[in-house]
């Protein structure tokens, strides 16, 4: 059944690709299959700070990108909430840049990682971080199977597809991380990391990776990192 939806959605992503025209827009062929953008390229519309009702000024529409540059702003978040879907989206960082992209974001705790895991964003080429914290990672608990990344400053194009606890991460066209959530190799993996929640942060962590519905969350991270062409696709 996992082989069939990765199939499925890999030929969905490919004709995506093929058929969209603009950045920022959905073709016609997208717009029947469902897709949906979250960033229209001129406005903020749709994006909130996380734990607040309005956007920070650090987080911006800047040519056509939803930039975050260095300051305060914190992380943001859809306004809306999805569970089962597919999540396409072009980012480029800064040199030596690290920031992430949750999902599953369940607002309550101080931070947006406490709930929702992490897609880790990563300038590979100039940043010594473990595997467990390179591009494409699930963070802290996920390594990415190879290193597709593309160098800093350039668009890289990340897939996100969620269904139930199950979860692939795509860099770049390649399936870098595959999971479920709902395993025991999963829950001992967060066990036996800064997330879990039996240990010393536990008041905080306790309900990480539990929701498997919620917000779309950005992270500033403290580095510049621009996105675009931020679409996703409910699946069934």
């Amino acid at each position: 059944m996992k082989k069939i939806l990765t199939s499925i959605l890999m030929a969905s992503a490919l004709a995506t690709s093929a058929l969209a025209g603009d950045e920022n827009t959905l073709s016609t062929a997208e717009e029947a299959a469902g897709w949906q953008l979250l960033f229209d390229g001129e406005t903020t519309d749709g994006w909130r700070n996380y734990g607040h009702e309005d956007l920070s000024g650090d987080w911006r529409a800047d040519g056509g990108t939803l930039t975050f540059n260095p300051g305060k702003a914190g992380d943001i978040i859809t306004d809306a909430t999805f569970t089962n879907f597919e999540l396409s989206i072009d980012w480029k960082i800064s040199k030596g840049g690290n920031s992430g992209i949750f999902f599953n974001v369940v607002e309550g705790p101080s931070y947006a990682y406490m709930t929702g895991p992490e897609y880790q964003l990563l300038d590979n080429a100039n940043r010594d971080e473990s595997p467990l914290e390179q591009a494409g990672a699930l963070f802290a608990l996920y390594a990415p199977t190879t290193d597709v990344s593309h160098p800093a400053e350039s668009w890289n194009t990340s897939r996100l597809v969620v269904n139930g606890g199950y979860i692939e991460h795509w860099l770049n066209d390649v399936k870098v991380v595959s999971y479920d959530m709902d395993s025991d190799d999963f829950k001992n993996r967060v066990s036996a990391s800064k997330f879990s929640p039996d240990g010393p942060n536990a008041d905080v962590m306790k309900h990480f990776a539990t929701a498997r519905s919620g917000h779309i969350a950005l992270q500033d991270h403290g580095d510049k990192i621009a996105f675009r062409n931020i679409k996703i696709k409910p699946l069934p």
